[in-house]
């Protein structure tokens, strides 16, 4: 079992999501947040440093069965990307999912996913 975390632009999450239920991956999680990946820059502006803003982000957790991972990869990539792809597109996080377990009926592995 996998745990993927994408971190994507807001404007693309319809597009993702739609991508997503096309490869069978209908049970995901959606969160609003903050944040930017790349190097962290300080501009000098009247004499003061200043550290830009954080950037609203869209991110997406599946828990899923290792067929899944590869289908949900792709689907995210291709969607996700602007054009041929820009700074800010965002990022992919496969970790090991340890267990998952149904809270309804107590079922737990892969048939609780």
């Amino acid at each position: 079992m996998k745990l993927i975390t994408a971190i994507i632009q807001p404007d693309k999450i319809e597009e993702v999501h739609e991508a997503l239920i096309r490869v069978e991956i209908l049970r995901i999680t959606v969160s609003r947040c903050t944040g930017h990946g790349q190097a962290e820059q300080q501009d000098l502006y009247r004499g003061q440093k200043h550290t830009p803003n954080l950037i609203p982000k869209v991110r997406i957790d599946i828990a899923c069965n290792e067929e899944f991972v590869e289908p949900a990869v792709n689907a995210i990539l291709q969607y996700a990307k602007h054009d041929s792809g820009t700074i800010g597109d965002g990022k992919i996080f496969i970790t090991q999912l340890e267990q998952c377990i149904r809270i309804r009926t107590g079922e737990r592995g892969e048939t609780a996913i």
